[in-house]
């Protein structure tokens, strides 16, 4: 039995890990890789691996760093099955087709105000291929074994990340051995708004591969957060400009719709209007709204007892159509724009920032973690002027960043979920990149005397 780390090795993207044993090669994840647009084109294009000899994936959450090149999978060749659970399998059809829909209308952008020289830039795939794709979807619920072959199965926990998201339990017998991994995906929060926490494994797990996003840091409690909030919000009604938020469709805006509609109700925060400009995040939130048996506790107390929706409120507005968006660049403010994407890497936020960065009686709010060499990032690190589109725009908006509203756990919560798990003989740390993941190392290695610690490159590849 071989792991092989061929994305979120030493950085955030293109999560995919390959088993392989003797008869058979499992994928971990196939998600699309984010940054300088070359670099990520190139990694995006070319799979680390023969499509064809994979015999089946097993998809942790829809996010796409998670998921996004699966299409391309599939367009190279790939017969097998995507297994997932069935509310990522719903928003991955939406994520998917955005993710498309993206690629060409960007390309079609790029191409139009190309300079001389420039080569023409063709789209990875397009929405036949993800239709394609969609027909390999395999749906599986949570707890229940799935046999793959006669050497290996798997069982799907909670992982508390985002809607549908799910920790990896696989099960390999080789000449008679039976090895455990654990693969976290995206690790979500002990205590956030809307969905439960990560869920305990009752099964003794020898090898663990954690995502490490916050390896180095503690997350201030969410009513921080909250106070934050409330200061720039009043700020933003006291001169009238605009909060922008660049956020991904998937959970990420539906946790700030809910804290934002809370300190409504509780009249902590004006009712100033809130945009959220992404027909992707519109389409993700109507399943958030039917999907309250996978919320907890706060939600009912917040929400449920009264007979609301947190998604719905008499100043939340989604607008679907171009020229809807297009028409908030001449609407004055005070007013919030949440869209995707959550790194600014494309997407209708891009139009938004290129059109209110220079304003500084406008925020920008940076609500998670930012990739390196993302437009996000570069925003968040305080340069300026940053490029949209080819072209330079000084930044003169005021940042904030608020890391709270991160779906992933923080270091405390990362170690606390792995010292819940018994039996463990090595941790491999993904997802992350080194000086997060450096911190967290030290502190397992003074956690777990005898266990090895391991943070993969690229393409490295561990025999277990």
């Amino acid at each position: 039995m071989k792991i092989t780390f061929l994305g979120a090795a030493q950085n955030v993207t293109g999560s995919k890990h390959l088993i392989q044993t003797q008869n058979y090669n499992l994928l971990l994840d196939c998600g699309f890789y984010q940054g300088k647009r070359k670099e990520s084109n190139q990694q995006n294009t070319q799979l680390p691996f023969n499509a064809d000899s994979i015999d089946a994936v097993i998809l942790s959450h829809a996010h796409l760093d998670h998921s996004g090149s699966l299409p391309t999978l599939v367009k190279n060749g790939y017969k097998g099955k995507i297994y997932c659970t069935k509310a990522t399998a719903e928003i991955s059809k939406f994520i998917l087709l955005d993710s498309a829909n993206i690629q060409v209308s960007d390309a079609e952008y790029l191409n139009k105000h190309k300079k001389e020289g420039q080569e023409l830039v063709t789209p990875i795939y397009n929405e036949d291929d993800v239709k394609k794709t969609l027909e390999h979807f395999e749906v599986t619920e949570y707890h229940s074994w799935v046999k793959l072959n006669d050497e290996i199965s798997f069982k799907l926990y909670e992982a508390g990340h985002i809607l549908g998201s799910a920790t990896v339990l696989v099960k390999v017998t080789e000449n008679g051995t039976q090895k455990t991994l654990l693969f976290t995906g995206d690790l979500g929060r002990e205590i956030a708004p809307i969905l439960k926490s990560p869920e305990p494994i009752d099964e003794n797990v020898d090898y663990l591969v954690s995502e490490c996003t916050y390896g180095d840091r503690l997350h201030r409690p969410m009513q921080e957060a909250e106070k934050d909030l409330i200061k720039i919000i009043s700020q933003i009604e006291a001169t009238g400009g605009k909060i922008i938020i660049p956020a991904f469709s998937l959970g990420r805006t539906q946790e700030i719709i809910y804290i934002l509609h809370k300190l409504f109700n509780e009249k902590k925060i004006p009712a100033i209007p809130v945009y959220i400009d992404s027909p992707l995040t519109i389409n993700i939130t109507d399943i958030f709204k039917e999907s309250s048996e996978r919320f907890d506790d706060d939600f009912y107390k917040d929400f449920g007892k009264n007979g609301q929706s947190p998604f719905e409120a008499d100043n939340i507005f989604y607008t679907r159509t171009t020229e809807e968006s297009k028409a908030l660049n001449e609407k004055p403010g005070p007013f919030i724009i949440i869209s995707a994407s959550g790194m600014a890497e494309g997407g209708r936020v891009l139009h938004h920032l290129k059109n209110n960065i220079g304003d500084e009686n406008n925020i920008i709010l940076i609500a998670g973690y930012q990739a390196e060499n993302t437009l996000g990032r570069r925003i968040r690190d305080g340069i300026t002027p940053v490029k949209i589109y080819g072209e330079l725009y000084d930044v003169k908006a005021q940042v904030v960043t608020m890391n709270e509203f991160s779906a992933h756990a923080d270091q405390r919560e990362l170690l606390n979920y792995t010292k819940s798990l018994k039996g463990l003989k090595k941790i491999f740390l993904v997802h992350t990149e080194m000086t997060q993941a450096e911190p967290f190392e030290k502190i397992l290695k003074e956690e777990f005397l005898g266990v090895q610690i391991n943070i993969p490159h690229f393409e490295q590849s561990e025999t277990l």
